[in-house]
C-alpha cells in the first residue's frame, strides 16, 4: 500500500498467525453431501421459477436443485455452467440474498429462502474435483477473436467462443488472469486460490491463449486487434479510482481500497500485511465492506464505514452490512469527508452531516471528527483512457443490444460498460455478446 511505511500506525502482525488464519477462512464452509441434500429438499420446484427471472444469466435453478437431490451433483454442475460457466465462483461471491434467493418463494413465505447459492457451490465444486471439463469445442471456424481483459466478463466470452470453434486470444494488463475475481473479492469468500484454479478448469475448452502483462493503449491497440483479428471484445473494467476531492488527501495512510484488497488477496504471508490501529473507509458499496472487514480481520482496533448518503442507499446488501458489523465494523451514514488532517501522515478525518434534499445532497454546518492512522477511498471507479470512437454513456462504454459499441466489429461487456456491477451481471454480458459475434462472424 502506497505510503504505508511512512505512517508509524500502519504496522504488520497485530494478530498471532493462527488467528488470521482463522479470520480468513472460508465464510461459507461447503455443504456435506447430506447437508445438500437436506437444502434441495426444501425446494417447491416451481414452474414458473421467480428465481430463474431473478438470476442474470438465467439459470435452471429449480432443475440444479432436483438434479442435487436425486444424488447427481455433476448433472447439477453441468445445467448451472451451460448458463454461467463462472458458476464456482458466482456460488461464492454473488448477492444472493437479494437475487435468486430473495425470489424464492420460501423467503416470501417464511422467510428462510432455499441455499441456492450454496447448493450451486456444493454442484460446480463436485464437478471441478473431477478434473473433467464438461464441454467440447467445435469444429475450428478459422475466425480469430481478441479480448481485452480476463475478468468475468472476458473470460465468458472467451470460452463461449472457443465453443463455437473460434479462435481466442485474451489479453490482460495483470500478471495474472481473473480480473475482479483474482484482485478485487475479499479473500474470505474464495479461498484455496479458487480464482486461478477455476480460470485453469476453464481453459481446458481449448482454444484459448491468454496474454499476460499486455495493456490496451500502451502495448496494443484498438485500431491493430480490429486489423488483426475478425471481431475484439472490450471487458477492460474501470482502472481509476475516483478521488476524494478534499484537502488533504495526498497524505501518508490515505490509499485506494481496491489497492489493499489486491494487495491482500495476493499477499503469500498476511502477518507481513500491514494495517493501520484506527481504520475509517469511505464509501458504502462492496469494495467498502471488503476493505473494512479484512482490515478488521488483520487486527485493526477500530474500523468505521463512513458513506455520504442513508443506509437504505448502500450499495452493499443488508447482509453485507450485517456480516461488517458483526465482525465490529461501526457503519456512520450521512456524513461526508471535508479534510484530511495530520502533519504529513493522516491522523484525523473530519466530516460534515448531509442531508438530502430537492436539489440533491447537501452538507450541513455541524461537523465531526474521526481518529485515523490508515484511510480507504471506496467512493467508485471510473474508466481510463480510452481509443477515439468509443461512444460513452454515464462515463461508461455505450453498447446496444449483447454488447455491440459505436465501433463496427468491437463488443464490450462488464463493469467498463453501463449497468450492475456484479461478478454474475458481467457473466451474462460476455457469453450474450459471444452468441452475438458468433452470429456476425458466421453470417
Amino acid at each position: 500500500m502506497a505510503n504505508s511505511h511512512l505512517t508509524p500506525g500502519i504496522v504488520p502482525g497485530r494478530l498471532p498467525a493462527a488467528t488470521i488464519a482463522e479470520n480468513f477462512s472460508d465464510i461459507h464452509p461447503p455443504y456435506s453431501r447430506h447437508e445438500a441434500a437436506v437444502a434441495a429438499d426444501r425446494c417447491y420446484f416451481c414452474h414458473d421459477a421467480p428465481c430463474i427471472t431473478a438470476c442474470p444469466t438465467g439459470i435452471d435453478i429449480p432443475l440444479f436443485i432436483r438434479q442435487i437431490q436425486a444424488g447427481n451433483p455433476i448433472g447439477a454442475a453441468q445445467t448451472i455452467l451451460s448458463a454461467n460457466i463462472l458458476g464456482g465462483m458466482c456460488a461464492r461471491v454473488c448477492p444472493t440474498e437479494t437475487l435468486c434467493e430473495e425470489a424464492c418463494v420460501r423467503e416470501a413465505a417464511e422467510g428462510m429462502p432455499v441455499e441456492i447459492g450454496r447448493l450451486q457451490r456444493y454442484a460446480t465444486d463436485a464437478l471441478m474435483a473431477t478434473g473433467t471439463h464438461p464441454f467440447v469445442r467445435a469444429p475450428a471456424t478459422g475466425k480469430r477473436v481478441a479480448v481485452v481483459g480476463a475478468g468475468p466478463a472476458g473470460l465468458a466470452c472467451a470460452h463461449r467462443l472457443a465453443m463455437h470453434g473460434h479462435a481466442v486470444v485474451v489479453f490482460d494488463a495483470r500478471s495474472k488472469p481473473g480480473g475482479l475475481n483474482e484482485y478485487g473479492i475479499a479473500a474470505y469468500k474464495t479461498t484455496g486460490g479458487f480464482a486461478q484454479a477455476e480460470v485453469e478448469w476453464l481453459l481446458k475448452i481449448g482454444g484459448i491463449t491468454i496474454e499476460l502483462g499486455v495493456a490496451l493503449g500502451r502495448d496494443i491497440t484498438l485500431d491493430g486487434l480490429r486489423q488483426d483479428f475478425d471481431a475484439v471484445f472490450l471487458g477492460i473494467g474501470l482502472s481509476e479510482v475516483n478521488a476524494l476531492g478534499v484537502a488533504g488527501d495526498d497524505r501518508d495512510g490515505v490509499a485506494d481500497a481496491v489497492d489493499f484488497i489486491a494487495e491482500l488477496r495476493q499477499a503469500e504471508d498476511l502477518t507481513k500485511l500491514p494495517v493501520g490501529r484506527d481504520v475509517v473507509v469511505i464509501g458504502g458499496g462492496m469494495t467498502a465492506v471488503d476493505a473494512a472487514v479484512q482490515a478488521r480481520l488483520l487486527g485493526a482496533e477500530t474500523v468505521t464505514i463512513v458513506y455520504r448518503r442513508g443506509r437504505e442507499r448502500m450499495g452493499a446488501s443488508a447482509d453485507e452490512q450485517e456480516h461488517a458489523q458483526t465482525e465490529g465494523v461501526r457503519i456512520v451514514t450521512n456524513a461526508a469527508p471535508v479534510a484530511i488532517h495530520g502533519n504529513g501522515a493522516v491522523r484525523e478525518v473530519e466530516f460534515a452531516y448531509t442531508e438530502e434534499g430537492p436539489e440533491g445532497l447537501r452538507l450541513l454546518p455541524e461537523r465531526f471528527r474521526l481518529r485515523a492512522d490508515q484511510v480507504f477511498r471506496a467512493i467508485g471507479q471510473r474508466l481510463g483512457d480510452l481509443p477515439e470512437g468509443l461512444r460513452l454513456e454515464g462515463g461508461k462504454i455505450a453498447v446496444e443490444g449483447p454488447g455491440r459499441t459505436s465501433v463496427p466489429g468491437v463488443w464490450a461487456g462488464g463493469d467498463c460498460t453501463p449497468g450492475e456491477d456484479l461478478t454474475v451481471v458481467a457473466v451474462a454480458e460476455g457469453r450474450d455478446a459471444a452468441e452475438d459475434i458468433h452470429r456476425a462472424l458466421m453470417g
